[in-house]
Parts: structure tokens; sequence; C-alpha cells
């Protein structure tokens, strides 16, 4: 059965864009059964071209992506997520609607690289690294036993990865 994950930021736009691709993408070369969403609670309508440009030299593929709204996830008919994960921290303060499933949530708080202080090659150099602290984090969550864990365990779990 598939692992449902929505990683949640207030535009979409680049950091839940970057955890999305990442944990799709290294998913699929693990052979996990984990499927990730990328929401935002006020999509800006647009992908940072710095996000895509980013996971597209890390071997990712971008072209499914795109800004889209929480709304797109909230309803009878949608995929049952495991988990939600927060990637900014205006997000996590949030009140989010109710998911299907009752899903564990988390936040795991990255600093936005669109705001990195410089010029261009500075923040190319911050979207790395953060598509780096992302990737190492979804990399720990993958190793996680999902499909056998209870809540209480997942919830634990995904507490200690937040401090790493």
């Amino acid at each position: 059965m598939t692992i449902n994950v929505l990683i949640l930021c207030t535009h979409n736009s680049a950091r839940s864009v970057l955890a999305e691709g990442m944990l799709n993408h290294l998913a699929g070369k693990a052979g996990k059964d984990v499927r990730a969403f990328s929401a935002g609670s006020a999509p800006s309508g647009r992908l940072n071209p710095l996000a895509l440009e980013t996971l597209t030299n890390a071997g990712v593929d971008v072209s499914s992506c795109r800004s889209k709204s929480w709304d797109e996830f909230v309803g009878a008919d949608k995929p049952e997520m495991r988990v939600v994960i927060t990637v900014c921290d205006s997000a996590a303060r949030e009140a989010c609607p109710y998911w299907p499933g009752s899903p564990v949530k988390i936040h795991w708080g990255y600093a936005d690289p669109s705001n990195a202080v410089g010029g261009e090659e500075e923040k190319r150099i911050a979207f790395e690294l953060t598509r780096q602290a992302i990737g190492y984090r979804m990399l720990q969550l993958l190793a996680l036993p999902l499909e056998s864990m209870t809540d209480a365990e997942l919830q634990r779990a995904l507490a200690t990865i937040s401090t790493t």
C-alpha cells in the first residue's frame, strides 16, 4: 500500500517543491512505495526557477511539478495522507484543514533559500544546500518501517529526524 506524504509551505514555490521532488526521487531509487505531494495554503501559482534548476541538476524529474493549493488534497476522494510535513514557519502556524485519515503531522523548518543574501550564485548555493538538507531528512524518513509503525511511533521517529 502506498504511503502518501503531503509537504506544505505557504506559497508552494520552493521548499515544499524541493521536498516533494527529493522524496519522490529517493523513494523511486530505493524501490519504496512512498508518494510525495506538495501544496501551499496560499500558493503563488508559480514555481521558483531556482528550485526547478536545483532539482534538475540533481537528476530529479520536474515535469509534473506545479504550485497548488492544499485544497486539492481535502475531501473523501483524495489520497489519504500518512504524514503531513510543514517546511516553513508560517505554514506551521496556520490551521490546517482536516485531512482524511488523521495523518501524523511534523514541522521540519528550513530557511527560505529565495531570501539568501547576495547575487544569483549565492541563491543557487542556498537552494542546493536546502535541497541537500531536505534530502538527508527524506532519506531518514525512507529508512523507517512506515508500513508497520503506529502513529505514536512514527511521530517520535519524525521528531527525532527533525533534530538532525
